[in-house]
């Protein structure tokens, strides 16, 4: 959809009156998970995310990254008006491609509303699109089919393992206060295969990838800019999840993470146990947003390199989320050796404006 249209489409759904406030349900310690119910929507909170990044490799060799994303978001409203057209949720969604021969991202994104079955999330598991842009979960498969305007994805990412619980038991706290926290749980390691079509041509793809799926009520503290997030598949069938909230100050306001060890062992981090030191920064001509694309990246005890597959990963996602934000495909390097230790992808939000969700 053109960027003009769907800037006033979204205008336009959240110009209707609101009523009384929106109660949301707080996030708290103690929720009991329950598989496959969890992988679908929870409509009732705020926003909600399933996100998929990777690497995918050509047959002749060709490295990439990717990135698909369907977003959730039930607006701050209330009204009785029965029309299917009453915005009570919106959808959004984030395509993108990342080839260093191009040297910046080919991207797409979409928002719709649930009415008239043209976009919808199921509440049994994961099953969520817009138009014909689709991710939805077959047994232990997630399928994505993206059409986007520059490039077509169509993949298989098959789970092999059961939901990598981030925090405590799947409840990830974001800041001090207790209700600043995530339902999130994250599948590392998935097996990916398919078809990837661009100018004019189709190759089969193979690869890694990463899903995070997660849903709050209240992600941001209100002082908070945004966030540093990586998610890495390592060597061994490890992973390493971490993250650092920011203080529109430039402070940490809080930080954790997961480390998996490739034997299944744990260790969940907590604040003081997650430091980003950013090594190299690059500039976006478009935005003059400044990015800490290369960073060392500590976790109990661990230091990798984070380097980037190309540096110019920023994704210009105003027509949709409101926002341009850096999300790229990455290396781990082990900090003592310089040996590749993993791969997968690091996010960086609020560098551009602070965040809002």
């Amino acid at each position: 959809m053109p960027r003009f249209i769907l800037s006033g489409a979204l205008a336009f759904w959240l110009s209707f009156p609101a009523g009384a406030q929106v109660s949301y349900p707080a996030v708290t310690p103690g929720y009991a998970f329950t598989f496959p119910r969890d992988h679908g929507a929870h409509p009732e909170f705020r926003n909600e995310w399933w996100y998929a990044t990777g690497w995918l490799q050509t047959g002749a060799g060709e490295l990439l990254g990717f990135q698909v994303t369907f977003f959730r978001a039930r607006p701050d409203i209330v009204t009785d008006n029965p029309s299917a057209f009453t915005p009570r949720q919106i959808l959004l969604a984030h395509a993108a491609i990342a080839d260093p021969k191009r040297g910046r991202l080919l991207h797409d994104q979409r928002a719709a509303r649930p009415a008239l079955g043209l976009a919808g999330a199921s509440e049994t598991t994961t099953g969520v699109w817009i138009d014909d842009w689709r991710f939805s979960l077959d047994g232990n498969t997630y399928r994505a089919f993206i059409p986007a305007r520059e490039f077509t994805l169509e993949l298989d990412l098959v789970a092999n393992a059961a939901p990598l619980l981030q925090g405590e038991n799947g409840y990830s706290r974001k800041g001090k206060r207790p209700g600043e926290a995530s339902y999130y749980y994250s599948q590392p390691h998935l097996q990916v295969r398919g078809q990837l079509l661009r100018g004019g041509s189709s190759v089969t793809v193979t690869g890694t990838a990463w899903l995070d799926h997660e849903w709050s009520s209240s992600y941001l503290a209100p002082e908070a800019a945004g966030w540093d997030w990586i998610g890495i598949n390592l060597a061994g069938g490890g992973a390493l999840m971490a993250f650092r909230m920011r203080g529109k100050d430039g402070s940490v306001l809080y930080a954790g993470g997961t480390l998996l060890n490739g034997d299944g062992s744990r260790t969940t981090f907590g604040p003081d146990d997650v430091v980003f030191e950013p090594m190299r920064r690059w500039r976006s001509a478009r935005s003059s947003a400044e990015y800490p694309v290369a960073m060392r990246v500590r976790a109990a005890g661990r230091m990798f390199r984070i380097e980037p597959l190309m540096d110019d990963q920023e994704l210009d996602s105003r027509a949709s989320t409101s926002t341009i934000y850096w999300e790229g495909a990455v290396r781990a390097l082990d900090d003592a050796t310089g040996a590749e230790a993993g791969r997968g992808y690091l996010e960086l939000t609020g560098y551009w404006r602070p965040m809002k969700l």
